[in-house]
């Protein structure tokens, strides 16, 4: 048997395992004192009452033979897809039901849409990024090149015409760094791809924080993305779902790499190695987009959009540099002092009992960065900001 050894170039541990170890050994060694944690993009608040009835609606329909579904189609309920096209129209994008398929969540298939692409293809990711692009990519053995990041283009990487890439990862809002692309920076990264017959990778994840009318939630608001795009997107941080899994991932039919329309390729692998997200979860994200629903999700990123405010506020008053915070749940602060993202997260946990997720984690142009997340709970967030500011004003 032949030794994975790109495994080898992978970190030694999972950043979020990492940060979780320590606060867990921290708690232990002081059980009297109050951690609070702003690490970790999970949500906090329970899934919205309209959610919670169509999801019980669903289960009766399972416990009657009349109404019993078991496999359902692969690409997803028609319901669902059809709730979802209706969503992208109200942002002005068209779609064909056949393009938009459900999954079990934006980082499976962030991952899983590797399948239909060739080992020899080099993919190009944001540095710093979430780890999953990078990870996984290093998992199969793939060429990995890197779109420097930093303060001297606002975590913004644009293309760089001497640069070929085959794949290339984009996130906006983006995580860890907040940062989210104007329509004219997306052009150009639309303009790239189409140039060098690249398909681009978007994670819309957070695009539900968006609330310009000037900023894209979709790169299919960009004239041509169609043809050298597919956008992956999740219920997790619209909708609370993080505990349910349910996202979806648009594949348009004018998508075609290498003389091979990646719709199909994309519908072949998923009936091969997927059994689809369960009724009982579609009905739930369907909900989601019902005008009731829509109202009350929107109540509850609000929540997560004051808590961002709290911590902008926060950064404005230490005067420490950072990005994020603005139509994104993500705070990205340059770390005090001079110290390490590592050294910065013991500093902090240790006199102040806050954590958060060092930017090393996210990659080398992450150091000296740190993380901090809108989505925990609101009395504790400002209670944080206060730690934070009595410490490091």
């Amino acid at each position: 048997m032949k030794n994975n050894e790109h495994y080898l170039e992978l970190e030694d541990s999972y950043l979020f395992s990492t940060v979780a170890r320590k606060q867990r050994e921290y708690q232990q060694a002081h059980p009297e004192k109050k951690v609070i944690r702003l690490s970790i993009g999970d949500v906090t608040l329970p899934l919205a009452p309209v959610v919670i009835k169509a999801m019980e609606d669903a289960v009766k329909e399972m416990g009657s033979k009349a109404t019993f579904r078991g496999y359902g189609p692969e690409q997803g309920y028609d319901f669902l897809r059809e709730a979802v096209q209706a969503y992208y129209q109200g942002h002005g994008v068209s779609l064909d039901v056949d393009e938009i398929f459900i999954s079990d969540g934006a980082k499976s298939d962030l991952g899983n849409l590797l399948d239909i692409f060739s080992l020899d293809n080099t993919v190009m990711i944001p540095n710093p990024v979430y780890p999953v692009y990078q990870d996984t990519n290093i998992m199969l053995g793939r060429q990995v090149i890197y779109a420097e990041a930093g303060e001297e283009n606002g975590f913004l990487p644009l293309p760089d015409p001497a640069v070929k890439a085959d794949i290339v990862y984009l996130c906006s809002p983006n995580n860890p760094t907040g940062a989210v692309y104007s329509r004219e920076q997306l052009a150009a990264w639309v303009d790239y791809a189409k140039k060098n017959d690249a398909v681009i990778l978007y994670d819309a994840a957070y695009e539900c924080f968006i609330r310009d009318d000037e900023t894209p939630h979709s790169i299919f608001e960009i004239e041509g993305a169609k043809e050298c795009a597919i956008e992956v997107c999740s219920f997790s941080k619209t909708a609370g779902f993080t505990g349910t899994r349910c996202g979806y991932t648009v594949v348009p039919m004018a998508l075609v790499s290498g003389g091979t329309p990646l719709n199909h390729l994309w519908l072949r692998r998923q009936t091969t190695k997927f059994n689809g997200v369960p009724y009982i979860v579609q009905r739930g994200a369907a909900a989601v987009f019902t005008e009731e629903g829509q109202m009350q999700v929107r109540e509850a990123v609000d929540y997560y959009r004051e808590n961002a405010k709290i911590m902008v506020d926060g950064m404005k008053k230490m005067g420490i540099w950072f990005t994020g915070g603005v139509n994104s749940p993500y705070i990205w602060m340059k770390c005090p002092g001079g110290r390490t993202s590592w050294e910065f997260f013991d500093y902090l946990l240790e006199n102040a009992g806050v954590v958060g997720t060092p930017g090393s984690g996210f990659g080398r142009n992450g150091e000296g960065y740190f993380r901090l997340t809108a989505f925990g709970d609101q009395a504790e967030t400002r209670e944080a900001m206060e730690r934070m500011i009595a410490l490091l004003s």
